[in-house]
């Protein structure tokens, strides 16, 4: 054999013999999730890795990993701050499962530190951890994406919500078994050892522009997409409200706003009052190096935050990934616990954009982990341009714009353009909830749980209700039944009506109400922008003070009332109202109103003349009446008698002018009547968050008593927020006033603080409320004559 020969032999034994070793090696892999042993949530960003190599990885938001093997290895090693490490067997070769609960070792190691030296008390100055998070926040308005010029980029915003954990033989219970198809679509991969059963499923993709100066940014919904639960519930608001509690997590802000609470980010300014820093590890992420910095909270029961952070090393301190939890012991109603995690991507100019947030909270009634509720938000964000400039055009007219036919997106469309994927039980929730629509048992359970939640039953075109007011009892007209209802848009989207009458059985008056509105849009007259004209005539009993509304509701539990409260006013009242909103949330009301009221009870209409009382009858008003309001950003959850405010951190402004008119309609008096109102939601960050209203008036022109403002009191076993709790109706009265209320909700900040209050989970709540007003001399009821 030649030498040539030989050599061509050696080479292809060679081959032959490391060819196997490659193969062999190259079909090693592993896929698995880690998991919390006790909480079962997913965790995220966990360090895995083959022993005694740098062949690693990190679990994704959802706890999950996917790792090859070029060499035999025999073992893996999981490994995360708090936890106990965890090394697995794997088998050389194959691929194959490996699913992780780690046991956390946090109780360990704070018996530890109590136990240690006083000099290894953690503290802020000479430590390492606390300098590299100064840095950041150093650095946080340089890393803000709003630092950019210019921004573009596609969103895709997936909300879900799922029960969990109902029982498997459930479906096969007679009374549920047509119901089987739904109730088997089951995912156990979200969240490991839970069985969750999706029942709403919201999406949304948007086209977001942004500009620095002058700021401006523009949404434009290129697609959304809901579950429709049924027509007697309101899908948006459910969406908006859901949003409210899962909101955009941004934790280059001083405050996240989640659960309707603030929490205050691990990079806020005052972070390292309220945390304590570690840095645990040096990892590789995406080809580049960061450190892991682990964060805890000096008080478990505050409102913070604990989990990860990844900083670049590239100068720039910026926040590469983020894993955050929320303490067990922190008393938030409902909620058993939180994981939030954030991914970010490095754009072409070396700064670091948020590229997807996951939101999951285990909504229960109790702390044992059976049944509730999973709620999880997604957000992904793709095709992310910095600093290229675009035309002024693309950021005119209203911040939000949906697109034509955004919500009649095929499948086809979803399918192509959807940033995230649906899991299988996820994409046949809209047609199972369908499905669901054409089955009679379904709807009469709606209509039901509707007809005790909202107070209407439905009959078509008209709805029968509210039920709380079908029975109450007051001291004039002793007990009081009324039925009414109102008219749906299965009737018209346009005009709607509404109508009720009430018998008094001590008074033996018959009371009634009837309306009819007409809407200049398509839109129902609840929903936001409203565009209508209203005209409507109500006879009925109030008490002095309450305000007068579309329709006084006869509310039962409110029947019950603390002392003497035995003076009514019977009313016939017209009214005629045109109300206009704009998208940018600024609206105006045109008013007519006809008032007639007569007393009742131990109230009386005297004028003292010359010594002599004169009882009066009644006393009729005309007024004309404009009223501005302006509320920025504002959003809604809107129920079926009215519509929730969400609260956002925008205020509140409303100026309202009426003009009486003498002789118009049998108007008595002449007189004028200004007032305007201030509203803020505060967010105090751990001192929790505020609301305050700033309130004046003033009445130019000469009145009798029962025309002034009666301030509103409360007399009901009911807390009222806008009125004064501790005073009686009637108690009193002014032509001018300025009133100032303030409410303090502390979540606990300071009881959590001492050790029996921190265990029985109180929160501390204050409010101050303060009135100054009187009567003039022109307006003295003493001195004013009531005509005849």
């Amino acid at each position: 054999m030649s030498v040539k020969h030989s050599y061509q032999w050696t080479y292809i034994l060679l081959v032959a013999l490391y060819f196997p070793v490659t193969l062999f090696a190259q079909q090693t892999k592993i896929n698995g999730k880690v998991i919390d042993a006790e909480t079962k949530l997913p965790l995220a960003y966990v360090s895995v890795t083959f022993f005694k190599s740098t062949v690693g990885t990190s679990t994704d938001s959802r706890g999950n990993f996917s790792l090859k093997a070029d060499n035999a290895f025999t073992q893996v090693k999981i490994s995360y701050s708090g936890y106990a490490t965890f090394y697995a067997p794997v088998i050389p070769g194959k691929t194959q499962t490996i699913n992780v609960e780690l046991i956390s070792n946090t109780r360990k190691l704070n018996e530890v530190i109590i136990r240690s030296a006083k000099r290894g008390k953690y503290r802020n100055k000479d430590n390492p951890a606390v300098e590299l998070i100064r840095q950041v926040i150093a650095h946080k308005e340089q890393n803000r994406p709003e630092n950019n010029a210019y921004v573009q980029y596609k969103e895709y915003d997936k909300l879900q919500l799922s029960l969990a954990n109902l029982s498997p033989a459930l479906s096969d219970k007679k009374f549920f078994r047509k119901y089987k198809f739904f109730l088997d679509n089951r995912d156990t991969t979200m969240v490991p050892g839970k069985s969750l059963l999706p029942i709403y499923l919201d999406e949304k993709l948007t086209q977001v522009y942004y500009r620095k100066n002058p700021k401006k940014k523009k949404n434009i919904v290129l697609a959304q997409k809901n579950i429709n639960l049924a027509n007697y519930i309101d899908n948006e608001g459910i969406a908006k409200y859901y949003k409210h509690l899962l909101y955009d997590v941004d934790i280059y802000s001083n405050d996240v706003y989640l659960l309707s609470k603030l929490f205050l980010s691990p990079i806020a300014g005052t972070a390292p009052t309220f945390y304590k820093f570690f840095i645990t590890d040096t990892i590789t992420v995406n080809n580049s190096k960061v450190i892991e910095l682990s964060f805890t909270p000096r008080n478990s029961s505050d409102l913070l935050f604990e989990g990860k952070i990844y900083i670049t090393m590239d100068g720039n301190y910026a926040v590469q990934k983020a894993i955050i939890y929320i303490n067990k012991n922190i008393n938030i109603n409902f909620v058993r616990s939180m994981n939030v995690s954030l991914d970010f991507e490095q754009n072409t100019n070396g700064r670091y954009h948020l590229s997807k947030s996951n939101i999951l909270v285990d909504f229960g009634l109790n702390q044992n982990g059976k049944g509730g509720a999973i709620g999880n938000r997604t957000i992904t964000i793709k095709d992310y341009l910095g600093d290229k400039a675009l035309p002024d055009s693309t950021y005119a007219g209203q911040e939000a714009v949906i697109a034509d036919n955004a919500n009649k997106r095929t499948d086809d469309y979803w399918a192509q353009n959807r940033l995230d994927t649906l899991t299988t039980a996820e994409a046949k929730v809209y047609h199972n909830i369908d499905t669901l629509q054409t089955i009679p048992s379904y709807k009469r359970t709606i209509a039901l749980v509707t007809f005790v939640i909202a107070g209407y039953k439905s009959f078509g075109p008209f709805e029968l209700g509210p039920a709380n007011t079908f029975y109450s009892f007051n001291p004039i007209e002793g007990l009081k039944l009324r039925v009414g209802g109102r008219t749906t848009p299965e009737l018209s989207k346009r005009y709607y009506f509404e109508t009720y009458a009430a018998y008094g059985f001590k008074d033996e008056r018959w009371k009634y109400f009837l309306s009819g509105t007409y809407s200049f849009n398509s839109n129902s007259i609840y929903k936001f922008p409203q565009n209508y004209i209203r005209g409507s005539f109500e006879r009925d009993t109030r008490i002095p003070g309450d305000p007068l509304q579309f329709v006084v509701e006869n509310n039962f539990l409110l029947s019950f009332k603390r002392g003497n409260n035995d003076k009514y006013l019977y009313n016939d009242f017209y009214k005629l109202d045109y109300v206009k909103e704009f998208q940018s949330h600024f609206s105006y009301t045109l008013g007519f109103r006809n008032l007639t009221q007569s007393p009742a009870g131990s109230l009386s209409f005297i004028n003292h003349v010359g010594g002599v009382n004169v009882n009066h009858s009644s006393l009729t008003s005309t007024e004309a009446t404009v009223g501005l309001r302006y509320a920025p950003h504002e959003e809604f959850y809107q129920d079926r008698i009215y519509r929730i405010p969400i609260p956002n951190k925008y205020p509140v402004l409303a100026l309202d002018f009426t003009e009486g008119i003498k002789d118009a309609f049998g108007g008595e008096y002449n007189y004028q009547t200004l007032h305007a109102r201030l509203d803020k939601h505060l967010y105090l960050s751990q001192l929790g968050y505020a609301d305050v209203s700033l309130e004046g008036g003033h009445i130019f022109g000469k009145l009798p008593y029962p025309l002034l403002t009666i301030h509103r009191a409360n007399q009901t076993y009911s807390f009222d927020p806008d009125a004064y709790n501790l005073m009686n109706f009637l108690e009193f009265v002014s032509d001018h006033y300025e009133s100032f209320n303030y409410t303090q909700h502390f979540n606990g900040f300071f009881l959590n603080k001492i050790p029996l209050f921190k265990r029985l989970k109180w929160r501390e709540t204050a409010s101050f409320k303060a009135l100054y007003g009187g009567v003039s001399n022109q307006t003295a009821p003493w001195l004013i004559p009531v005509p005849n």
